[in-house]
């Protein structure tokens, strides 16, 4: 049995702890502990919520396969316990690999374990990161990363993914396809994926017209998206509508409508057994090459490797 060890400083963030665990859980090999740097049986979280059934990571000893640890106030904080930390430096040596979730990645920056490595945390506290602790490298954009042993990872749910990508490391991707499944997460995302979501920056629009505009977007996706065609059903000019749109969403038109193209497509490869060149001409692309290029511009992945890898097989 592989044995999983998750403790984080408290007060910890709740999901990033139980993420992990519901991920694990549900592979088969793996032996999950709970532990907590303080006196007594339970790990605090940010919610004033105990969690139960774990142990003092002092009585914690002999050969760990993952080590987990996870983010919260109490890795923000900027303030460690020294014990604690001596304590990561050495269970790290007697780990098979480490990981860290969100800003769990500060715990691990502190004992030194990231120094000279790449990493993300959180995209709110990558600048901090990289600001107190200038030998690690950070990388803002990936929503996790591996550098040797040593995995870390995005905020709060980015966790989940990379328990389901070590898992997958473990198990093969069927397990960790069928774990997202029993999740009812979208897909098993790669850590390349950008970490900042880009439909949530097109849904962050809040005047009513050009929310109203996005809906009538996703269901006309084949038809002219141009600059003009969009601005004259908004009523406004071209040059207005590209100010409105950056102004929005962060997204000028064109980015918009490549964002939701892809994001249809993505869709219609996950949930069905269409050839590429249909998927493309059914979400407005021009040709099944050019949402090649554009599926590599948004998400770094093409849309033939993101097919082999999400792509529900066919009974």
């Amino acid at each position: 049995m592989r044995k999983i060890v998750i403790v984080g400083p408290p007060p910890v963030q709740i999901l990033d702890v139980t993420g992990p665990l519901e991920v694990f859980s549900g592979a088969p090999g793996y032996n999950l502990q709970l532990a907590t740097p303080e006196a007594g049986d339970t790990l605090r979280t940010h919610h004033d919520i105990s969690l139960g059934k774990a142990i003092s990571v002092e009585k914690l000893n002999g050969p760990i396969d993952t080590l987990v640890i996870v983010g919260g106030i109490g890795a923000e904080s900027g303030s460690y316990d020294e014990n604690f930390i001596a304590w990561v430096r050495n269970a790290a040596t007697r780990s098979r690999r480490i990981a860290a979730i969100c800003t769990g990645a500060f715990v691990l920056a502190e004992a030194g374990l990231l120094d000279g490595k790449q990493a993300v945390t959180h995209w709110s506290f990558c600048d901090r990161l990289a600001r107190e602790y200038p030998k690690v490298r950070v990388t803002p954009d990936p929503i996790f990363v591996k550098d040797g042993n040593v995995y870390t990872s995005a905020g709060i749910t980015a966790g989940i993914d990379l328990s389901l990508a070590l898992v997958e490391e473990d198990c093969g991707h069927a397990v960790a396809l069928k774990l997202a499944r029993f999740l009812v997460m979208y897909l098993v995302r790669p850590g390349g994926q950008s970490q900042y979501s880009h439909m949530l920056s097109h849904q962050a629009a809040t005047s009513q017209p050009l929310r109203e505009l996005q809906v009538w977007m996703l269901e006309n996706l084949p038809g002219d998206l141009t600059v003009e065609a969009l601005a004259e059903r908004l009523g406004v000019s071209s040059r207005h509508f590209t100010r409105i749109c950056l102004q929005e969403t962060g997204l000028n038109p064109g980015q918009l409508v490549d964002r939701l193209r892809v994001e249809a497509a993505q869709q219609m490869i996950d949930s069905s057994s269409k050839g590429l060149k249909e998927i493309a001409e059914a979400c407005g692309f021009k040709s099944a090459e050019v949402m090649r290029r554009v599926f590599l511009r948004t998400l770094g992945i093409s849309a033939a490797d993101y097919a082999k890898r999400f792509r529900r097989p066919s009974h």
